[in-house]
Protein backbone atom coordinates (compact mmCIF):
# COMPACT_ATOMS: atom_id res chain seq x y z
CA UNK A 1 0.00 0.00 0.00
CA UNK A 2 2.79 2.06 0.54
CA UNK A 3 4.30 1.42 -2.45
CA UNK A 4 0.85 2.78 -4.35
CA UNK A 5 0.82 5.87 -2.21
CA UNK A 6 5.04 6.94 -3.34
CA UNK A 7 3.61 6.11 -7.04
CA UNK A 8 0.94 8.50 -5.90
CA UNK A 9 3.07 11.71 -4.84
CA UNK A 10 5.48 11.05 -7.94
CA UNK A 11 2.73 11.19 -10.44
CA UNK A 12 1.58 14.02 -8.40
CA UNK A 13 4.39 15.94 -8.16
CA UNK A 14 5.86 15.31 -11.81
CA UNK A 15 2.67 16.22 -12.99
CA UNK A 16 2.13 19.53 -11.68
CA UNK A 17 6.17 19.86 -12.75
CA UNK A 18 5.09 19.04 -16.41
CA UNK A 19 2.21 21.70 -16.24
CA UNK A 20 5.35 24.09 -16.54
CA UNK A 21 5.39 24.68 -20.24
CA UNK A 22 7.74 26.61 -21.78
CA UNK A 23 5.91 28.36 -24.80
CA UNK A 24 3.19 28.99 -22.64
CA UNK A 25 5.04 30.60 -20.00
CA UNK A 26 7.46 32.65 -22.71
CA UNK A 27 5.05 33.67 -25.27
CA UNK A 28 2.70 34.66 -22.11
CA UNK A 29 5.29 36.37 -19.92
CA UNK A 30 7.61 37.87 -22.35
CA UNK A 31 6.29 38.23 -25.68
CA UNK A 32 3.06 39.04 -24.04
CA UNK A 33 1.07 36.83 -26.86
CA UNK A 34 -0.31 32.87 -26.53
CA UNK A 35 1.50 30.61 -28.70
CA UNK A 36 -1.69 28.63 -28.83
CA UNK A 37 -3.31 31.86 -30.95
CA UNK A 38 -1.11 30.48 -33.95
CA UNK A 39 -0.17 28.03 -36.11
CA UNK A 40 -1.14 24.75 -35.53
CA UNK A 41 -2.34 25.75 -32.07
CA UNK A 42 0.08 23.29 -29.98
CA UNK A 43 2.36 24.91 -27.42
CA UNK A 44 5.05 23.00 -28.33
CA UNK A 45 8.51 24.19 -29.56
CA UNK A 46 7.88 23.92 -33.13
CA UNK A 47 4.73 25.91 -33.08
CA UNK A 48 6.78 27.93 -31.07
CA UNK A 49 9.79 28.49 -32.64
CA UNK A 50 7.66 28.86 -36.67
CA UNK A 51 5.70 31.06 -35.00
CA UNK A 52 8.56 33.47 -33.16
CA UNK A 53 11.78 32.32 -34.76
CA UNK A 54 14.91 31.65 -32.81
CA UNK A 55 15.33 34.22 -30.31
CA UNK A 56 13.62 32.91 -27.13
CA UNK A 57 13.70 28.99 -28.54
CA UNK A 58 15.89 28.02 -26.14
CA UNK A 59 14.74 29.61 -22.65
CA UNK A 60 11.80 27.13 -23.89
CA UNK A 61 13.72 24.25 -24.43
CA UNK A 62 15.40 25.09 -20.93
CA UNK A 63 11.98 24.93 -19.32
CA UNK A 64 10.63 21.73 -20.50
CA UNK A 65 13.88 19.76 -20.43
CA UNK A 66 14.87 21.35 -17.05
CA UNK A 67 11.27 20.29 -15.71
CA UNK A 68 11.71 17.12 -16.25
CA UNK A 69 15.29 16.43 -15.15
CA UNK A 70 13.68 17.71 -11.86
CA UNK A 71 10.57 15.33 -12.37
CA UNK A 72 13.02 12.53 -12.54
CA UNK A 73 14.80 13.16 -10.25
CA UNK A 74 12.17 13.10 -7.85
CA UNK A 75 11.14 10.07 -8.56
CA UNK A 76 14.06 8.59 -9.57
CA UNK A 77 16.26 9.01 -5.68
CA UNK A 78 12.56 8.19 -4.10
CA UNK A 79 12.20 5.05 -5.78
CA UNK A 80 15.67 4.05 -5.36
CA UNK A 81 15.64 5.23 -1.75
CA UNK A 82 12.67 3.65 -0.72
CA UNK A 83 12.42 0.34 -2.92
CA UNK A 84 15.52 -0.09 -4.76
CA UNK A 85 14.08 0.17 -8.05
CA UNK A 86 14.79 3.58 -10.34
CA UNK A 87 13.75 2.77 -13.24
CA UNK A 88 10.69 2.33 -12.16
CA UNK A 89 10.48 6.12 -10.39
CA UNK A 90 11.95 7.25 -13.79
CA UNK A 91 8.89 5.81 -15.12
CA UNK A 92 6.53 7.39 -13.09
CA UNK A 93 8.03 10.59 -13.06
CA UNK A 94 8.12 10.75 -16.93
CA UNK A 95 4.32 9.54 -17.11
CA UNK A 96 3.40 12.54 -14.98
CA UNK A 97 5.11 14.98 -16.55
CA UNK A 98 4.23 14.11 -20.11
CA UNK A 99 0.70 14.16 -18.96
CA UNK A 100 1.21 17.74 -17.48
CA UNK A 101 2.95 18.72 -20.16
CA UNK A 102 -0.08 17.66 -23.16
CA UNK A 103 -2.62 18.37 -20.73
CA UNK A 104 -1.73 21.17 -18.29
CA UNK A 105 -4.40 22.42 -15.29
CA UNK A 106 -2.69 25.72 -15.40
CA UNK A 107 -3.37 26.10 -18.97
CA UNK A 108 -7.10 25.18 -20.17
CA UNK A 109 -5.68 21.16 -20.51
CA UNK A 110 -4.25 22.66 -23.91
CA UNK A 111 -0.39 21.95 -23.81
CA UNK A 112 2.11 20.49 -26.27
CA UNK A 113 3.66 16.82 -27.50
CA UNK A 114 5.97 16.17 -25.13
CA UNK A 115 8.56 15.60 -27.80
CA UNK A 116 11.03 17.22 -25.53
CA UNK A 117 10.19 15.87 -22.05
CA UNK A 118 10.12 12.13 -23.62
CA UNK A 119 13.82 13.22 -25.38
CA UNK A 120 14.99 13.58 -21.28
CA UNK A 121 13.27 11.01 -19.89
CA UNK A 122 15.02 8.61 -22.38
CA UNK A 123 18.13 9.59 -21.03
CA UNK A 124 17.56 8.93 -17.60
CA UNK A 125 16.05 5.27 -18.53
CA UNK A 126 19.32 3.97 -20.53
CA UNK A 127 21.79 5.38 -22.91
CA UNK A 128 20.60 2.74 -25.49
CA UNK A 129 17.44 3.33 -25.28
CA UNK A 130 18.32 7.35 -25.92
CA UNK A 131 20.75 6.38 -28.55
CA UNK A 132 17.90 4.32 -30.72
CA UNK A 133 15.15 7.36 -29.87
CA UNK A 134 17.38 10.27 -30.30
CA UNK A 135 19.22 8.66 -33.22
CA UNK A 136 16.11 7.68 -35.03
CA UNK A 137 14.45 11.17 -34.78
CA UNK A 138 17.55 13.24 -35.69
CA UNK A 139 18.02 10.55 -39.05
CA UNK A 140 14.25 11.21 -40.13
CA UNK A 141 14.30 14.80 -39.20
CA UNK A 142 17.30 15.67 -41.34
CA UNK A 143 16.69 13.04 -44.45
CA UNK A 144 12.67 14.19 -44.61
CA UNK A 145 12.17 17.51 -42.57
CA UNK A 146 9.21 16.42 -40.96
CA UNK A 147 9.61 17.11 -37.16
CA UNK A 148 6.72 15.00 -36.99
CA UNK A 149 7.91 12.20 -38.24
CA UNK A 150 10.94 11.49 -36.38
CA UNK A 151 8.86 12.41 -33.20
CA UNK A 152 6.52 9.48 -34.01
CA UNK A 153 9.10 6.74 -34.55
CA UNK A 154 11.19 8.08 -31.69
CA UNK A 155 8.37 7.78 -29.16
CA UNK A 156 7.52 4.19 -30.83
CA UNK A 157 10.64 3.15 -30.56
CA UNK A 158 11.00 3.53 -26.98
CA UNK A 159 9.21 -0.18 -25.49
CA UNK A 160 11.15 -2.06 -28.28
CA UNK A 161 14.46 -0.77 -27.29
CA UNK A 162 12.95 -1.14 -23.39
CA UNK A 163 12.02 -4.39 -24.10
CA UNK A 164 15.46 -5.45 -25.22
CA UNK A 165 17.05 -3.80 -22.20
CA UNK A 166 15.03 -4.85 -19.33
CA UNK A 167 13.47 -7.88 -20.90
CA UNK A 168 9.82 -8.91 -20.00
CA UNK A 169 9.25 -6.70 -16.84
CA UNK A 170 5.93 -6.01 -17.47
CA UNK A 171 5.50 -2.74 -15.06
CA UNK A 172 8.47 -0.79 -17.49
CA UNK A 173 6.93 -2.23 -20.29
CA UNK A 174 3.25 -1.10 -19.90
CA UNK A 175 4.58 2.39 -18.55
CA UNK A 176 6.80 2.62 -21.98
CA UNK A 177 4.01 1.94 -23.77
CA UNK A 178 1.74 4.34 -22.68
CA UNK A 179 4.14 6.99 -22.50
CA UNK A 180 4.53 6.35 -26.23
CA UNK A 181 1.45 5.97 -27.04
CA UNK A 182 0.67 9.39 -25.31
CA UNK A 183 3.14 10.93 -28.03
CA UNK A 184 1.48 9.27 -30.92
CA UNK A 185 -1.66 10.11 -30.20
CA UNK A 186 -1.02 13.89 -30.08
CA UNK A 187 0.29 13.42 -33.22
CA UNK A 188 -2.50 11.86 -34.75
CA UNK A 189 -3.08 15.15 -36.93
CA UNK A 190 0.31 14.97 -38.33
CA UNK A 191 0.06 11.43 -38.69
CA UNK A 192 -3.41 12.11 -40.99
CA UNK A 193 -1.29 14.75 -42.97
CA UNK A 194 1.70 12.75 -43.32
CA UNK A 195 -0.27 9.81 -45.19
CA UNK A 196 -2.19 12.97 -47.15
CA UNK A 197 1.21 14.42 -48.09
CA UNK A 198 -0.09 17.48 -46.65
CA UNK A 199 2.67 17.56 -43.62
CA UNK A 200 4.55 20.61 -43.06
CA UNK A 201 8.04 20.75 -43.60
CA UNK A 202 10.63 22.05 -40.74
CA UNK A 203 12.54 25.38 -42.39
CA UNK A 204 15.56 27.13 -40.34
CA UNK A 205 14.26 30.59 -39.29
CA UNK A 206 15.77 33.59 -36.86
CA UNK A 207 12.53 35.93 -37.17
CA UNK A 208 9.01 34.94 -36.77
CA UNK A 209 7.37 33.31 -39.55
CA UNK A 210 4.42 35.80 -42.01
CA UNK A 211 1.13 35.76 -40.84
CA UNK A 212 0.11 33.87 -44.04
CA UNK A 213 3.04 31.12 -42.92
CA UNK A 214 1.33 31.55 -39.42
CA UNK A 215 -2.08 30.36 -40.80
CA UNK A 216 -0.81 27.38 -42.63
CA UNK A 217 1.60 26.13 -39.74
CA UNK A 218 -0.09 22.69 -39.01
CA UNK A 219 2.88 20.62 -37.10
Amino acid sequence: MFRYFVAAVVLLVSYFLGCINGSVMTSHFIIKDDVRKHGSGNAGLTNFYRTYGAKYALLVIAIDMGKTVIAALIGGFMFDYLFHDWTLGILLAGLGCELGHIFPVFFGFKGGKGILSGGVLVLFLDWRIALVSWGLFLLLWLLTRYVSLGSIMASASMPVSALFVFGWNWKYLVLCVILAGLVVYCHRGNIQRLIQGTESKFKWHVNPISSEGDNNSRT
